[in-house]
């Protein structure tokens, strides 16, 4: 049983978080959610198409302009505070590695603190025990915060993902982390180039096959364009079909910018594994 927040999710349960992303420069939709109006719109657009995490950030993972800790949690703790009070049932999740933003969203209202760059600050696994929260422990091979890999090498990529995630995912127990309440990733696109990230796909059950829930974001990543040969804003098929793959695989949450499109992927591969009964079942029975 995963928990986070107000929630708990089966073992056979896919769970979408939406992306909301408080940057004027994210990657993917370039700004649309900075401002507070858009922002909640989203939010209560992806709750509507059925998310039940909403991912907040404050910082876009790749270069650009620098952007310190308090002008991150300036951001977003307030949204986040908004987010809690029109949406008290909703999972909040916050996208950041440094421990005091992380503690200020808690002090908001997060439930799930989502570390994308693999511990670097390792206080924010004590902020997650501290106020009771979940956390999501991911692969980054090493990178430092919005740095993009050069020449990455591994021996065995699933192996080191394992390693790492494996190994932040007991540490954080140990602190006090509820067990429940903790997943791993493995860190598409960071530390990684596009073989390494079709690899640790391909190798997804290995993941699940340890016990922890698995948490994938593929939403219209690199290694999706490089595969496919397609510009940033023709990832949408290559990421369901990822998608697809790693939900057959056993993969628990999906950080995602298409939710409506998603959670009709979701349900099709969890009909087909029999976790879900067809919505509608008329055809030859009539």
């Amino acid at each position: 049983m995963l928990r986070l927040g107000r929630r708990e999710f089966g073992p056979n349960e896919p769970v979408i978080m939406a992306i909301v992303n408080r940057t004027p420069d994210s990657f993917y939709d370039q700004g649309a959610t900075f401002r507070d109006e858009p922002a909640l719109a989203r939010v209560e657009q992806a709750v509507a198409e059925g998310a039940a995490i909403i991912d907040i950030g404050g910082v876009k993972a790749g270069p650009g302009e620098e952007v310190g800790a308090e002008e991150e949690a300036r951001r977003i703790v307030g949204f986040v505070a908004e987010v809690r009070r029109r949406f008290p049932d909703v999972v909040i999740s916050v996208d950041t590695w440094r421990a005091s933003v992380g503690e200020a969203a808690c002090e908001a209202g997060a439930d799930l603190l989502n570390d994308a760059w693999g511990g670097v600050d390792p206080g924010l696994a004590e902020v997650a025990a501290r106020y009771r929260v979940g956390l999501v422990c991911t692969h980054a091979g090493g990178a430092e915060p919005r740095t993009r890999p050069h020449r990455v090498t591994y021996d065995d990529v699933m192996a080191d993902i394992l390693r790492v995630t494996l190994g932040l995912a007991e540490r954080a127990v140990a602190l006090g982390v509820p067990r429940e309440s903790v997943l791993i990733d493995p860190g598409h696109d960071f530390g990684k180039n596009t073989r390494h990230s079709l690899e640790a796909t391909r190798r997804l059950g290995e993941m699940v096959e340890t016990g922890w829930p698995v948490l994938v974001s593929l939403s219209n990543k690199d290694f999706v364009g490089e595969t496919l040969d397609r510009p940033l804003k023709e990832r949408v098929i290559g990421t369901l079909a990822t998608t697809a793959v790693s939900a057959w695989l056993g993969a628990q949450v999906y950080r995602v910018h298409e939710v409506a499109e998603t959670r009709q992927v979701l349900d099709m591969v969890a009909s087909i594994a029999g976790h879900r009964p067809p919505a509608v079942a008329r055809r030859g029975l009539a």
